[in-house]
């Protein structure tokens, strides 16, 4: 999976299943669209030795990650690994679309269930999809048994869910996006341990050699970017479904009145909205 606040789209409200892939679908695509300059920005950085030929995506979500990879290394070949039918079928219509179908191939797989052959590959990328898995130590073993020898393993984690609105926003309930993470903080903390984790030490445990850190900060202006618009709704639509029952009742109410599209208070007809997270990237090496 890809990345993002898609903590939030995928372990937040009681969606059947349907619409709940949809939700994840359309927040991964925001993601991809308004976070593409810094997700380049990673993959430029990559210290590879060599330009990498065969590359898994490891949760690959809608592709985020395989794209901007197949971009960056115009001879590399793309294994996407997903649990989501949805969400491999979305990938691969973009593939066709932009004329690179040759280059990726699909599989879908639940990596905590099952132990799909991920080939011998020169890089693999796993962008927001270590910390849902159930034993990702055990993951990064066979990631780096995997690896070619000399070969990366590029972790990338988003610092928690990103922020929107300014501090003082909504009016009525100044800080409220702030108490609705913390919120959601003390959610994911129960059902979904491995966030937030430092990757480096683990990365060591399993063998490779840590070669490089980087955290990239973002903060994007987003007033005239409609994107940022639907990406912040989409997200705070996500985290509602976990915060909904630990705010109070007046902040679960000017939540729903930034979430209601048709009212006056819609996020959407906000001038004030900007993008702030950060993006950390681990790069291990298979000595």
């Amino acid at each position: 999976m890809t990345h993002a606040h898609q903590h939030a789209a995928r372990h937040g409200a009681h969606h059947d299943h349907q619409h709940g892939s949809a939700a994840q679908a359309e927040i991964l695509d925001l993601d991809a669209q308004v976070l593409a300059e810094h997700i380049a920005a990673v993959t430029a950085w990559l210290p590879v030795r060599t330009a990498p030929h065969q590359i898994v995506d490891l949760g690959c979500g809608t592709g985020a990650g395989t794209f901007a990879l197949l971009t960056r290394f115009p001879e590399a070949h793309v294994t996407a690994f997903d649990s989501s039918a949805e969400h491999l079928h979305s990938l691969r219509e973009k593939a066709r679309a932009q004329g690179v179908e040759g280059r990726v191939r699909t599989v879908q797989a639940d990596l905590d269930a099952e132990r799909p052959d991920l080939g011998t590959p020169d890089l693999v990328w796993a962008s927001a999809s270590m910390h849902h898995m159930a034993d990702p130590d055990r993951t990064m073993r066979e990631v780096h048994d995997t690896l070619v020898p000399g070969g990366l393993f590029a972790v990338v984690e988003l610092a928690g869910s990103p922020r929107f609105l300014p501090e003082d926003a909504p009016h009525d309930r100044p800080g409220l996006e702030e108490r609705c993470h913390a919120a959601s903080d003390r959610f994911h903390a129960e059902h979904v341990p491995h966030r937030g984790a430092d990757w480096g030490p683990r990365l060591t445990a399993a063998g490779f050699t840590v070669e490089g850190e980087r955290t990239l900060t973002v903060d994007i202006e987003g007033s005239r970017d409609e994107a940022i618009g639907r990406y912040a709704l989409a997200s705070l639509q996500g985290v509602r479904g976990s915060v909904a029952d630990a705010l109070s009742a007046e902040d679960l109410a000017a939540l729903d009145r930034l979430l209601d599209t048709d009212g006056p208070h819609s996020i959407l007809a906000r001038d004030d909205l900007v993008v702030r997270t950060e993006r950390t990237v681990w790069a291990a090496r298979r000595d």
